[in-house]
Order: C-alpha cells, then sequence, then structure tokens
C-alpha cells in the first residue's frame, strides 16, 4: 500500500479533517490535498509530525511495514 493510501485511511480513522489536519501542521490546505491525490509528499519535518499527529511509524506510512 502507498502512502497516499494509508494516509487517507489514517485521516479517516483519525476522525480528523484536512482543515484541523494543515492547522495543527502549521501547513496550507492545498498540500495536503496534493498528498491525498499522491501529486506530492510532504516534507521530512512535517512527515515526522504527521506520524506523530497520527500516532504511527513512518515504516508504517510508507508502506514498509503492515
Amino acid at each position: 500500500m502507498k502512502f497516499t493510501e494509508r494516509f487517507l485511511l489514517e485521516l479517516k480513522a483519525n476522525k480528523i479533517t484536512q482543515k484541523e489536519l494543515a492547522e495543527k501542521l502549521q501547513i496550507d490546505e492545498s498540500n495536503i490535498t496534493k498528498w491525498k491525490k499522491g501529486e506530492n509528499l510532504p516534507s521530512l519535518t512535517v512527515f515526522f509530525e504527521l506520524c506523530k499527529l497520527l500516532d504511527v511509524s513512518a515504516d508504517y506510512l510508507l508502506g514498509l511495514e503492515d
């Protein structure tokens, strides 16, 4: 499973909206839209914060482990 698929699953599981996530990560909401479409990936710094917010490992979110 790719980052995009796991990212979408975790957003749904955590019941967090795109707007809420953007606010918590202090980024523009358009970045999240691009992640959801698979057009872009978060920077390493943002990715680290994203993993903490979603309470998942980087390996899981990247599809390296289940």
